[in-house]
């Protein structure tokens, strides 16, 4: 991780969820410790509302990395979800792969 800061700095996020952007491009770029931020961010609701597709969603792209954290969150949060939320991460998890393919096949 280039910036070991995202941990350390969602305490923050209570009070100031502009932090959530960077964080949020960090998880876009792939960087795992800012996916599992952006999966505690939601599941716990620091500086968004709580929203456990997404939680799950990010976790599950920082266990795709091999995060052994982010795995036992996710269990937590897989247990508060509903049908209909786990269904909504799974969409979301699905439209980031589909995403990711057709942005290689534009290199």
């Amino acid at each position: 991780m280039s910036d070991s800061s995202y941990l350390k700095d969602l305490i923050l996020l209570r009070n100031d969820p502009s932090k959530v952007g960077p964080i949020r491009a960090a998880a876009e770029r792939g960087e795992v410790d800012a996916q599992y931020a952006m999966g505690l961010i939601h599941a716990e609701g620091r500086g968004v509302r709580i929203d456990l597709a997404q939680a799950h969603y990010w976790l599950s792209l920082a266990i795709d990395q091999g995060d052994r954290d982010a795995a036992r969150l996710r269990d937590v949060v897989g247990s508060q979800m509903t049908d209909e939320e786990y269904a909504a991460a799974k969409r979301l998890k699905a439209g980031g792969a589909l995403s990711l393919l057709s942005s290689d096949r534009r290199h």
